[in-house]
């Protein structure tokens, strides 16, 4: 019986995990009616339900299902004592308290964007989270847990998929990534579209000096002795000339 129980859990698990992007560790939300029932039937949630879901898990629950259980009579004291055990969970009710099954159906919204399994004896509560496809239930029968298999809810949604009718969430991240990568995204546009606001500061010490004039570098003065002499081209008289001039001087005869 305890491996048939692992098979189902095993094929219900590999379902969620191809068609609606599940990972370890599962988080598995847990409310007072689970914890009562684990108490009474002597189960140990946290030994053994990652032998049952066959990997790690992480179980929290909210803020909501704590106070509603000490709103209750003492009879529910020790299921308290458990629930206080498990991360708690943010939601929006940190204010103003709601009831367990309210705040679980507000955290799963309409697509179970984190991923989470619920853990509820609440036969209301199942009913709702059946009509959201992707919701994985566990709950306590003849001191076992049980993890039920997929809702018809999920497989219409796998099978509307599958025809191409629908985006799965795996394909949705990869379109977003793309989309970001290319810059089609809205927090890209939004990023374009706004410009950047200059912050009035005040003005460089530095800029307000006058500035000063170049000075052009003087060439150095020469002195008289540095200065060069014009020399005259002597001119040259032909030997010819020469030779006329003392024949027809009768003086130098």
């Amino acid at each position: 019986m305890k491996i048939k129980r692992q098979k189902h859990a095993k094929k219900t698990i590999s379902f969620y995990k191809y068609n609606f992007c599940f990972r370890e560790p599962f988080q598995i939300l847990i409310d007072g009616t689970f914890c009562q029932a684990a108490l009474k039937n002597k189960i140990q949630i946290k030994e053994q339900l990652p032998k049952y879901l066959m990997g790690e898990v992480q179980l929290c629950t909210t803020n909501c299902a704590l106070k509603e259980l000490e709103s209750l009579a003492k009879d529910l004291y020790g299921a308290k004592l458990i629930l206080q055990r498990f991360q708690i969970r943010k939601c929006k009710h940190m204010k103003d308290p709601v009831p367990a099954s309210e705040c679980l159906l507000s955290m799963i919204g309409e697509t179970n964007p984190h991923h989470y399994f619920i853990a509820t004896q609440d036969q209301e509560l199942t009913t709702a989270l059946k009509k959201i496809p992707g919701v994985p239930l566990l709950y306590i029968i003849l001191n076992t847990m049980v993890l039920d298999k997929a809702s018809e809810r999920s497989l219409k949604h796998v099978e509307a998929v599958q025809l191409g009718e629908l985006v799965s969430p795996s394909q949705q991240s990869s379109i977003q990534t793309l989309k970001e990568k290319e810059g089609l995204s809205k927090d890209s546009n939004d990023r374009r579209g706004k410009k950047r606001k200059r912050k009035s500061s005040n003005p460089n010490p530095l800029s307000c000096l006058k500035k000063k004039k170049k000075s052009m570098p003087q060439q150095p003065k020469k002195t008289d002795g540095e200065k060069k002499k014009r020399s005259r081209p002597r001119k040259r008289r032909p030997a010819g000339t020469e030779e006329a001039a003392v024949t027809s001087n009768p003086t130098t005869a």
